[in-house]
Order: structure tokens, then C-alpha cells, then sequence
């Protein structure tokens, strides 16, 4: 389906979803806990819809009573035979729940669609296997059985921090004690401070020292009776930059600022950029003034740079996006799609290999984007639409449902100014 956007920027107000990298951690530990929890998540989308649905199958039983009241039943006994798990195109479901579908000893098929069957998951099953697990492809499926044991891991840090989750969310839950050492530099380490919060909150301990993690074995989780999920930094970003745009400003609400997730840095950016910022009572507020371009490091971001990049289309100068190689192994590779929303609708951006380059202008004109079904490059052009004289049409704008399913109606909820 396709969407066309009136050019120019907008504001008002907007609440936003539960973030869905912690509802997909309060999910699984409440799966494999002793009691029952009620996980209050505002906004279930298609991601976390597909942790519960594989949880489901796993033996659990996940239902939603009222709008974003999640009650999870724990996991009992694993049920017998072959077990389907749809993780669709969600990589934080298939990379979580590997380790966990091995330290339930579970036989399964990961059913992965869209390019996560492309997107690496090496070493990581490397060490899964060594570990008692077997593993096997066939095209789009991925079949694993074996009981994983404790013991030693190892684990690049600058690959995927979704391996380091997992398997601190598995490993308490085997027999024996275990080790789990990372080497090199550690990316998006925000999202492992996220899983020791949720282990924390759970009363699992996983002791940790320079080179990773000590965890013992045969531990119980135990979640309070009632868990809310907090408001998804991710998805802010977007509307924050909006804001960036709009001389009256939007105000973003529901937003924890003492929250571990790493995206909450976009409020940082944007003060680099030049944009004002405020934080009000009722939430964060984000008004345009003169932007300049600036650097910056995707490391611990790699899920910001689309929105920044739109917003950099119109700031003055320069501004270059490094250490962004993993941008290209996502729903998309984001370097390239979102070079490419720029240049359709009339700005400059070039690939670099490990970033990209954009030089801003005045005003964006219009056109056609195709995200290529990548949810945060057609919100990413709901961005640039504000910084755009003419309308912006976005191809298969339902895609936004995988992290942020009701993003059209928010958006269209604010109002129109004139550039």
C-alpha cells in the first residue's frame, strides 16, 4: 500500500508505543519463570508479536485480555515433536530464542522470512553447537534440536550484541555453571545493559567482570505479578526529528529518561545538530532552529542513523555517518536505502563502505520512495516529508507495522505548518 504525504513539517503532540527490545526480553524471561506476569505493552507489533507467537509454541501460553495487556503463562513442560516457531523477520526473535529453544532442549523450526535468512549468524552458531545444539538450513527454514550445556562461550563483541542477550538469557537456566567471554570492542552494548536490567528485575544474576560474564547454572526467574513496558527510544527518534523541522515543535510523551536503551542518545544529536530541546513536565519537546551537519558514530546507534540521515538532508554543511557496516545486514541495507530516500527526494548522499556522507540543501522537493519493505526507512521518509516543498510518496508503507504499528495514525495526528 502506498502512502503520499503533503510536503511540509509538522506539530503537535504524540505518545509513543512500548519499546519493543525490552518487551521482547520481559517476554521470554517471563516465558521461562516460575509465576504467571501481565506485561502492560502499549503497541504490540508485528516483532513482538512473533516472540510470543514462537514462545506459544515452546510451550507457554501468551494471551492478550485487553488492549496492550499481555498475560503470559510460564513454560511447563516443552511440547513433543518438531515445533514450528514463526519468527517472521524479527532478528532479535530468532537470535533470542535459539540458545533459549536449546536450554529447553526443544526440537524446532524457525520459520524466517523477508532477508533474515541472509543476515549472518555466525559465530554464534558455532558456539551453540559446540555446546550440544545441531543445527540445519534448509532455504528459508532453520531446524535446531540438542540439549545445550553449560561450559565456556566466546563471542566477538562488534558482530551482534543479540548473541550476548540470548545467551544471558538461556545459560542460568541450564544445570552448570558457565562462562561467557567477549572479545574486541563491544557494540550496541546498551542492548545488553537492557537484558542485565531485565535479568536483574527477574532476580537472576549473571556476575559480570572485564572480559564478560560468570553465570551459574539451575536459576529461577521470578518477574513481579505485573511488568509495564516503557516507551520505545527507537521510535521517538523519529518524531523528535520531526520536531527538529517545525518551528512550533512536537512534544514527545511516555518516555522514560533514565531508560538503558541506547537510542535515547537522539536527544544528544539533536543537540549537536543545533535543534532546541527542552524536557518539559509533560514530556520532550524538539523545535527547529539552525542545523548543521555533524558526525556521527553508528556503533552504538545503528538504528537512528535512517532518521538522523533525513534530517541531515536539510542541515547546512556536512554531515558523515561512520562505523555503520552493520547497517547493511538489516531488514534493508541501510546505507544504501537510505542514501537512496535522499537522492528521490532531491538531496545528496553518497555510500561510503562503513557509513555515508550528506551534504545538506535547503529543502528537499518530493518524490517516490521505496523502502524496500524496511519499516525504519519508510518512517525515516515520514521524516523527510517534513523538510520536503512537495509530496512524498512512500511505497509499501505498511511495513512500519513491524516495529511501530499504528506510526501512520500518529503521524497524520499532527498538524501541518508551512515550510
Amino acid at each position: 500500500m502506498n502512502v503520499t504525504l503533503r510536503g511540509g513539517s509538522r506539530s503537535g503532540a504524540v505518545r509513543i508505543p512500548a519499546s519493543k527490545s525490552q518487551a521482547h526480553r520481559l517476554l521470554i524471561l517471563a516465558a521461562l519463570a516460575q509465576e504467571e506476569t501481565t506485561l502492560l505493552c502499549d503497541g504490540i507489533s508485528a516483532d513482538i508479536a512473533a516472540t510470543a507467537a514462537c514462545l506459544n509454541a515452546l510451550g507457554a501460553k501468551i494471551t492478550e485480555q485487553t488492549a496492550g495487556e499481555l498475560h503470559i503463562t510460564p513454560i511447563r513442560t516443552v511440547p513433543q515433536g518438531l515445533l514450528p516457531l514463526p519468527c517472521g523477520e524479527s532478528g532479535s526473535t530468532l537470535r533470542f530464542l535459539l540458545p533459549v529453544a536449546g536450554a529447553l532442549g526443544a526440537a524446532c523450526v524457525f520459520r524466517r522470512e523477508g532477508r533474515l535468512p541472509r543476515r549472518p549468524l555466525a559465530p554464534f552458531d558455532r558456539e551453540l553447537t559446540a555446546h550440544g545444539m545441531t543445527l540445519r538450513e534448509e532455504g528459508d527454514l532453520l531446524y535446531c534440536g540438542g540439549q545445550l550445556q553449560s561450559g565456556d562461550y566466546a563471542l566477538p563483541g562488534d558482530v551482534s550484541s543479540q548473541y550476548i542477550s540470548g545467551l544471558l538469557m538461556a545459560l542460568p537456566r541450564l544445570t552448570g555453571e558457565s562462562r561467557l567471554t567477549i572479545s574486541g570492542r563491544t557494540e550496541s552494548a546498551a542492548y545488553i545493559t537492557m537484558t542485565e536490567d531485565a535479568l536483574c528485575l527477574a532476580g537472576a544474576v549473571a556476575q559480570r567482570s572485564e572480559q564478560g560474564w560468570r553465570i551459574p547454572g539451575g536459576q529461577v526467574y521470578h518477574l513481579p505479578r505485573r511488568c509495564e513496558v516503557e516507551g520505545d527510544w527507537s521510535s521517538a527518534a523519529f518524531f523528535l526529528c520531526m520536531g527538529a523541522l517545525s518551528e512550533n515543535g512536537v512534544t514527545v510523551r511516555g518516555m522514560n529518561l533514565r531508560s538503558s536503551q541506547g537510542d535515547k542518545a537522539a536527544v544528544d544529536v539533536l543537540r549537536r545538530f543545533g535543534a532546541v530541546v527542552e524536557e518539559t513536565g509533560s514530556g520532550i519537546l524538539v523545535k527547529k532552529a539552525a542545523l548543521r551537519g555533524v558526525t556521527i558514530d553508528a556503533a552504538e546507534i545503528p538504528d537512528l542513523i535512517p532518521t538522523l540521515a533525513a534530517l541531515a538532508a536539510t542541515a547546512e554543511g556536512e554531515t558523515v555517518v561512520t562505523n555503520a557496516a552493520r547497517l547493511r545486514l538489516k531488514e534493508s541495507d541501510r546505507i544504501k536505502t537510505t542514501c537512496e530516500l535522499i537522492r528521490a527526494l532531491g538531496g545528496v548522499a553518497e555510500e561510503q563502505e562503513a557509513g555515508l556522507r550528506i551534504v545538506g540543501v535547503k529543502q528537499l522537493g518530493g518524490g517516490v520512495v521505496d523502502p524496500c519493505g524496511d519499516h525504519r526507512i519508510a518512517m525515516a521518509a515520514a521524516v523527510a516529508a517534513c523538510a520536503s516543498a512537495g509530496d512524498v510518496t512512500i511505497a509499501q508503507s505498511e511495513c512500519t507495522a513491524k516495529s511501530y504499528p499504528r506510526f501512520w495514525e500518529d503521524f497524520h495526528a499532527l498538524k501541518g505548518e508551512q515550510l
